[in-house]
C-alpha cells in the first residue's frame, strides 16, 4: 500500500515538473510559479506521510479482526469437542446398562424355565392323585364320572337360568334408560315450555236466582213454561229445595251452555212464556256458537296455524265445552299441539304438521256422542272428509293404537297426548270413580297366586303387592310384578301410567321365656 501512495505522489510530482519545464521553455515561469511548486512538493509529502500512516492503523485494524475470528473459532472447536466427548461418555454408560439388562432378563429366563419344568412335575403328580381321587369317590358314591357331570350340569343349567333372568332384567332395563335419554330431555322441556291450565269435569250447572219467587215463574202454570225449555235446550231443569237456585243438568256441555245463557236472560228480562224461551233459546244458541268459533280462532293463533276449513273451525270450538277426567280438552288439545311442535323440532321433524296434528287429535270428541264409532276414528273420518294431510289423519286415528302407526309424528302426538294428560293436576275424578279405580287395582293384584294383601297409594298412580315369603321367590318377584302390570293395563282404562310394587321380606320371631 506504500508504494502505491507513492507512485500516485511520484505522478503528481512529475506532472509539476513537466508543467514548469513547458512554462519556463516558453518564458512564462516565475518566482511564483517556484514558491507553488514547492509548496505542492511540501504539501505532497504530508500527505504522502498521511496516507502511510492511515494504512498502517487500517493493517493494524485488520490484524486484530482475523485474531479474534480465530479465537472465536478456536473456543467453538473446544466446545465442539467436549460436546463430543460428553456423547461418548453417555453412550458407554447406557451400552453398560444394558448388557446388566440382558444379563438380568437372561438370568430372570433361567430360573422362569426351572420352574416351569417344576410347575409341569408337580402338575403331573395332582393329576395323578386327582384321577385317584376320581375312582375313590366313584367307589364311595355309587355313581360314575358322567353321571356326576350330568347331575352337576343340571344345577348349572338352573342356576345359569336364574342369573340370565336377571341379567336379562338388567339389560332391559339399561337399554331402556339409554334408548329413552335423550327423548326424556326432549319430553321435559317440551313440558315445562307448553303446560296448561285445567278445569273440573261436571255434568251439571247452577243457576242463581235473584229470589225464591222466580222459581214459580221458571216452572210456569202447570209446569208449561219449564217443559218448553227443557224442550227447546235438551236439558233437564231441576228445581229443588235449594235456596234462590236451580240446576241445568244433561250430558251435552253445550246444550247446557246455551240452556245457562237462555235462562240467565230469561231472569233478567222478567218475562218467562213459550214464545220468549224460544227467542232467548235462539239468541243464546247464536252466542254459544260464535264464542266456540273465538275459542277454536284463539286457539289456531295460540299454536301458530293457518285457518282450518269452516267445519272442522266450528267442531273444534266445540271442544270449549268439553272435559275429560276434568281436564278441558280444548285446553288439552292446545297443549298437545305444543308438546307435539316442541318435540317434532327437537327432531328435525316438521313442527307444524306436529301442532296441526296435535290439535286435532281429539276432535272426534266433539261429535262422538252423535256418531257410533269411537272418538280418534270419528275425528279422522272428519279429518279425511275435509281433505286433511295423510299424516295428520293417521297421527288422529293412531293416537290410542286403534291404526298402526305409519310415520314418526303419529308416534310424538301419542307421546304429547298421554303427557298432557298424565302430568301431575292436569286430571281429575269423581270420589265414585275414583274409589272404583281403587277397589278395581287392589282386586286385579289380588287374583294372583301367593298374594298376601294389596294396597293401592298415590292416588292409584302404584300398586303396592305384599306376597307370601313361602309361596313367591325372588327370582319370581319379578315375573309377578310383570304379570299384574300386563293384567291391570287389559282391564283398565286409567290416565298416565300405574307401578307395582311386589314386597317380599322374611320375618324371624323367637320368644324368650
Amino acid at each position: 500500500m506504500n508504494w502505491i501512495i507513492g507512485i500516485i505522489a511520484g505522478v503528481i510530482f512529475g506532472g509539476l515538473l513537466v508543467f514548469l519545464y513547458y512554462k519556463v521553455k516558453f518564458g512564462n515561469v516565475n518566482i511564483h510559479v517556484i514558491e507553488l511548486l514547492e509548496s505542492a512538493r511540501k504539501e505532497g509529502e504530508t500527505r504522502k506521510k498521511e496516507l502511510i500512516l492511515e494504512g498502517k492503523d487500517e493493517a493494524i485494524k485488520l490484524k486484530h479482526k482475523i485474531e479474534d475470528d480465530l479465537k472465536e473459532r478456536a473456543n467453538e472447536v473446544r466446545s465442539s469437542e467436549k460436546e463430543q466427548q460428553r456423547r461418548e461418555q453417555n453412550l458407554d454408560r447406557k451400552a453398560e446398562l444394558i448388557d446388566r439388562r440382558s444379563e438380568a432378563i437372561q438370568s430372570k429366563e433361567d430360573k422362569n424355565k426351572i420352574k416351569e419344568e417344576n410347575l409341569s412335575v408337580k402338575e403331573n403328580k395332582i393329576e395323578q392323585i386327582r384321577i385317584e381321587q376320581q375312582r375313590k369317590l366313584e367307589r364311595i358314591s355309587g355313581i360314575t364320572r358322567l353321571q356326576a357331570k350330568k347331575t352337576l350340569m343340571e344345577e348349572m343349567y338352573d342356576k345359569a337360568r336364574t342369573e340370565a333372568q336377571i341379567k336379562s332384567k338388567e339389560i332391559k332395563e339399561n337399554a331402556i334408560l339409554s334408548a329413552n335419554k335423550e327423548a326424556k330431555e326432549i319430553i321435559i322441556e317440551a313440558i315445562q315450555r307448553s303446560a296448561t291450565d285445567h278445569t273440573a269435569e261436571t255434568t251439571v250447572t247452577v243457576v242463581n236466582l235473584p229470589n225464591e219467587q222466580m222459581k214459580g215463574r221458571v216452572i210456569g202454570r202447570e209446569g208449561r213454561n219449564i217443559r218448553h225449555f227443557e224442550s227447546q235446550t235438551g236439558i233437564e231443569l231441576i228445581i229443588d229445595d235449594t235456596p234462590e237456585a236451580v240446576v241445568l243438568s244433561g250430558f251435552d256441555p253445550v246444550r247446557r251452555e246455551i240452556a245457562r245463557i237462555a235462562l240467565e236472560k230469561l231472569i233478567k228480562d222478567g218475562r218467562i212464556h213459550p214464545a220468549r224461551i224460544e227467542e232467548m233459546v235462539k239468541k243464546a244458541t247464536e252466542e254459544v256458537n260464535e264464542s266456540m268459533k273465538e275459542a277454536a280462532e284463539d286457539a289456531l293463533m295460540e299454536v301458530k296455524l293457518p285457518p282450518l276449513p269452516k267445519e272442522l273451525l266450528l267442531t273444534l270450538g266445540r271442544l270449549k265445552y268439553r272435559t275429560s277426567y276434568g281436564q278441558n280438552v280444548l285446553k288439552h288439545s292446545v297443549e298437545v299441539a305444543w308438546l307435539s311442535g316442541l318435540m317434532a323440532a327437537e327432531l328435525n321433524l316438521d313442527g307444524n304438521i306436529a301442532k296441526r296434528a296435535g290439535l286435532l287429535h281429539d276432535i272426534g270428541k266433539a261429535i262422538d256422542r252423535n256418531i257410533e264409532g269411537t272418538h280418534a276414528l270419528i275425528g279422522a273420518d272428519l279429518a279425511r272428509k275435509n281433505k286433511e294431510k295423510e299424516i295428520v289423519i293417521n297421527a288422529i286415528e293412531s293416537h290410542h293404537e286403534e291404526v298402526e302407526m305409519t310415520n314418526p309424528i303419529s308416534g310424538i302426538v301419542q307421546a304429547a297426548d298421554a303427557i298432557s294428560g298424565a302430568r301431575r293436576g292436569a286430571r281429575g275424578q269423581t270420589l265414585e270413580s275414583y274409589i272404583q279405580r281403587m277397589e278395581k287395582l287392589e282386586t286385579i293384584s289380588n287374583e294372583f297366586e301367593g298374594v298376601s294383601k294389596t294396597y293401592a297409594i298415590q292416588a292409584g298412580r302404584e300398586v303396592r303387592v305384599i306376597v307370601e315369603q313361602n309361596s313367591v321367590s325372588d327370582k319370581n318377584a319379578d315375573l309377578l310384578a310383570e304379570d299384574i302390570a300386563e293384567s291391570i293395563q287389559k282391564e283398565m282404562t286409567y290416565p298416565g301410567q300405574i307401578k307395582v310394587t311386589v314386597i317380599r321380606e322374611h320375618r324371624a320371631v323367637g320368644y324368650a321365656k
